[in-house]
């Protein structure tokens, strides 16, 4: 059964403090794979100023800060964030905040926005909200990565559904730069074009 509202932190913070590591980004092969095929597809070898939504512990921020002059990593759990900050302490450009987004999104301009495994959370009214941040946050020609598992989930939205409402919601500043389908998850890379 689908959730019908955009999941609460109470969740995720639940879950990071009974298992410490729920979705086993520290040891899992696939999620290796998914983060390197990530870093791979990503379009520059450095970034200005990024914005990564929903770090979790860090382990995807961790490679992906070494890539950014600045990177503001975001998430709602407190023990997800006291993680990813041990993981991350040896690079002060890596900032870790904790924000529920579209509600808490930071100000600033970036140049890459990175959610990976997040939008299928929110609902469609957070949706919505998340695209008007975007327009307004993402600079002119500035790039928007999704990952997101495909499988079935009881989260407000699957996969698919959260890439398609984003992209609807975003509307013509939107060029599709790569989409993949993986046998698990998919990557969609996006550019950004024009004022918000």
């Amino acid at each position: 059964m689908r959730r019908e509202h955009s999941i609460d932190p109470d969740y995720f913070e639940a879950l990071y403090k009974e298992k410490g590591d729920p979705w086993a980004f520290e040891t899992s092969p696939y999620e290796a794979a998914k983060y390197a095929e990530t870093l791979a597809a990503l379009p520059r070898p450095r970034f200005g100023n990024a914005l990564e939504v929903g770090c979790a512990n860090g382990v995807l921020t961790a490679q992906l800060g070494p890539r950014c002059d600045a990177l503001l990593s975001v998430d709602v759990s407190p023990t997800a964030l006291a993680s990813a900050r041990v993981r991350c302490a040896d690079q002060p450009n890596v900032t870790i905040e904790q924000r529920r987004l579209p509600g808490e999104a930071p100000e600033g301009a970036f140049d890459l926005v990175m959610l990976s495994e997040v939008v299928y959370y929110w609902d469609s009214a957070d949706i919505v909200r998340l695209a008007a941040y975007l327009r307004g946050a993402v600079t002119s020609g500035g790039y928007v990565m999704l990952v997101h598992w495909i499988g079935e989930t009881d989260y407000p939205k699957s996969g698919d559904e959260a890439v398609a409402e984003l992209h609807v919601a975003l509307g013509e500043r939107v060029t599709i730069v790569r989409s993949d389908r993986h046998d698990a998850y998919r990557l969609d890379l996006w550019r950004l074009e024009g004022a918000g």
